[in-house]
């Protein structure tokens, strides 16, 4: 090394060693985030770096694109945040990320080192920012000395790699970015390899599994990793098998023996109930997964064989005979190697008979949006969709079908938020920009982060939006009136949505029925995003049988 790239090394600053490492060691190659005075130095280090900056419209939209970036990619969703109201900004869509185990990287400002929680009304100041936020991640760190700061990365990225996942927050005091740093002997990130179960215990549910007469199979998110080996271990099992929303598309699409994300319908209740042993890999077993009806009726009466991450998760939500920590993908495939032949348990046949006594297609509760998802899949059979929490979403999470994992996911489960489909449908076209995208939203969630109109024009991301209009917060609607409740609050005023589009810079369109839907789709451009409005009413009763759509 020459004795000038030996003093470069010797005056790299904080801020500039904390992008190299994340260049470099950790190969992020997108960042998320909205410049502020508390982290200006940041983008010193950005600056001529192959890193993309991507600038939200709030700092929510920040961590709703990470989270989306994430889901989509499997790798980190990496965000930028200011002191004080970014972070506030930003706890919301960690939330999210924290219920949904996804991996996200918060690294945000903090005030200088010698006035933490001292309350002296400094700029962003809070009483303890470290404190407030370590309640949706898996830790937040407080950077003291930026030597430190590789050793605390190297931790962070430990977590996404090795433990269960979820959001990781760094914060680094703003008179430490420009603090003088000894760059590291190796770039290179350490290797790590996920837990496996123990052996003695896998072979014990080997065991169970081989003498089961009626198995099911129970699959989440955490399996996402490993799709070849989930659809191989479930035919030889011959088990019927629930694919979580968060799993959709882990088996391929239309699988004969997935059943789908519809653990809280009453026939898979029953197949449920009367399964004599039940394997749960990487689910948490929670409610908005299989008991969205909340009512307390999923039950599980067999021997149930639980595999996770996280060994506090093999204890909750159902009584478990026997858990096995270890990283689900590996499990799958390990597990796999006990089943080198098919077994017979009419694993097909019992799925099909659930399917046939579900009949979704059918059913009056999803019939409005059986025909928007069948356009879909016809003029966008690859694509992603990401949704909020919104009509079309919760009937899709019962109607859909995807070719592989990590192509539908929303804020529909867990945590629940609203404002999520759109952000976090720009971050997956961002992962993913060899696949078409689509945000399914509603006219009253896309209001919390419709300012993200603006992200996609200007990073022309052709996703696109499908607005579902249907006047108000219909859910809420629905609940106020089931139990006797005036509806208060619930019936607000929408603007227009496609004079505010093209104020944007985004075309839009509004359409009545699924043939002008296809229409809009198959002319959709693919160098910016485009809204498609769908007026509800309109829609609904366009699909009604000639003659019952009179108006009185």
């Amino acid at each position: 090394m020459t004795n000038k790239a030996q003093s470069q090394q010797a005056t790299m600053t904080c801020a500039e060693l904390l992008i190299r490492l994340l260049r470099d060691t950790y190969g992020v190659r997108a960042l998320f985030g909205i410049p502020g005075v508390h982290t200006v130095e940041l983008y010193r280090g950005l600056e001529g770096s192959d890193v993309q900056h991507i600038t939200p419209r709030h700092e929510q939209g920040a961590g709703f694109m990470a989270d989306g970036y994430a889901r989509a990619s499997g790798q980190p969703g990496v965000c930028l945040i200011i002191t004080g109201p970014g972070m506030t900004n930003m706890a919301t869509a960690m939330g999210q990320a924290l219920a949904d185990s996804i991996p996200m990287l918060v690294i945000s400002s903090v005030n200088r080192r010698d006035t933490l929680g001292m309350g002296q009304g400094r700029l962003h100041e809070l009483p303890s920012q470290q404190q407030m936020i370590s309640g949706v991640a898996r830790f937040s760190h407080t950077l003291l000395d930026a030597n430190t700061l590789p050793e605390v990365l190297a931790q962070a990225f430990a977590v996404f790699n090795g433990a269960r996942p979820g959001p990781v927050h760094i914060e680094i005091p703003i008179d430490l970015f420009n603090a003088p740093v000894k760059a590291p002997v190796s770039w290179q990130a350490p290797r790590l390899y996920r837990a496996a179960p123990d052996p003695e215990g896998l072979t014990e549910a080997a065991r169970l599994l081989h003498a089961a007469k009626q198995p099911l199979v129970l699959l989440g998110g955490g399996c996402v990793s490993a799709p070849e080996a989930a659809r191989a271990l479930v035919e030889n099992l011959d088990a019927p098998t629930v694919t979580t929303i968060n799993a959709k598309g882990l088996l391929g699409r239309d699988h004969p023996l997935d059943l789908g994300a519809n653990a809280a319908l009453p026939a898979v209740r029953e197949l449920a109930a009367n399964a004599d042993v039940i394997l749960a890999v990487g689910t948490e077993l929670g409610e908005t997964d299989y008991d969205v009806v909340f009512d307390g009726g999923f039950h599980l009466n067999g021997t149930l064989i639980r595999i996770d991450l996280d060994p506090e998760q093999l204890v909750r939500n159902q009584r478990v005979t026997l858990g096995l920590v270890g990283d689900a993908g590996r499990s799958l495939e390990l597990l796999l190697g006990y089943f080198p032949e098919p077994l017979y348990r009419h694993g097909k046949a019992r799925t099909a008979a659930v399917l046939s006594a579900l009949s979704l297609h059918n059913d009056p509760a999803f019939s409005d949006f059986v025909p928007l998802y069948a356009t879909l899949a016809e003029h966008l059979p690859e694509a992603i969709l990401v949704g909020d929490s919104t009509a079309p979403v919760y009937a899709g999470n019962h109607l859909v079908s995807q070719p592989a994992p990590r192509r539908y996911f929303n804020a529909s489960t867990g945590y629940g938020t609203l404002g999520y489909g759109l952000p976090a449908a720009l971050g997956a076209q961002l992962a993913r920009a060899d696949l078409p995208v689509v945000a399914l939203v509603g006219d009253g969630g896309v209001m919390f982060t419709l300012s993200e109109m603006a992200t996609a024009v200007e990073e022309r991301l052709p996703v696109v939006i499908v607005l579902w209009h249907n006047a108000g917060y219909e859910e809420i609607r629905r609940y106020m009136d089931a139990n006797g409740v005036a509806r208060l609050g619930v019936d607000i005023q929408a603007p227009n949505f496609l004079t505010l589009a093209e104020g944007f810079g985004c075309p839009g369109v509004l359409v009545e029925s699924p043939a002008e839907f296809a229409k809009a789709l198959a002319s959709r451009e693919t160098n910016g995003p485009l809204l498609i409005e769908i007026d509800a009413a309109a829609w609904q009763k366009n699909l009604m049988p000639p003659g019952d759509n009179n108006e009185e």
